[in-house]
């Protein structure tokens, strides 16, 4: 009796300590079973001005993404890593941007999609892209009577 006792209570922590790793990794920002689930395009940029690894990637509000991972190309261009759920398929033709959240908050990317019958595939080059707007120098502009 008490021997099946321990081992009922010995197989509950073991349980649990199981389903406490597995949402570890689930809520972390481990990617050990949620890879399958995504495909990673990179999008080309002049300016990125404030976008961060981790940021948001979304359609018409909806996240569908983030940023996985930024960096400078020889040319001087910004390549974002765009890490996507397999369930956007995402047009050939389609538009990505730096957008702000508010007027000062968080910076994301905001995906349009396209008409195009093509889908871009993992490791896929997005060059159709709008860079952020530079508030600070549009103000400087304006004050210094630059504004065309």
């Amino acid at each position: 009796m008490k021997n099946s006792v321990e081992f009922l209570v010995g197989l509950f922590m073991i349980a649990g300590f199981t389903a406490f790793g597995y949402l570890a990794l689930q809520l972390g920002e481990v990617s050990l079973f949620s890879d399958s689930k995504n495909y990673t395009i990179v999008a080309q940029f002049d300016n990125i001005s404030g976008v961060k690894k981790g940021a948001s990637v979304q359609v018409a509000g909806v996240v569908v993404g983030q940023v996985d991972k930024i960096w400078l190309d020889g040319t001087g261009v910004a390549n974002i890593a765009l890490k996507l759920s397999k369930d956007v398929e995402l047009a050939t033709d389609s538009m990505a941007s730096v957008k702000s959240q508010g007027l000062i908050g968080d910076k994301f990317i905001a995906l349009s999609l396209g008409g195009d019958e093509e889908s871009f595939k993992d490791g896929d080059i997005l060059t159709d892209t709008e860079s952020a707007v530079d508030i600070e120098s549009l103000i400087s502009k304006f004050a210094f009577g630059d504004v065309k």
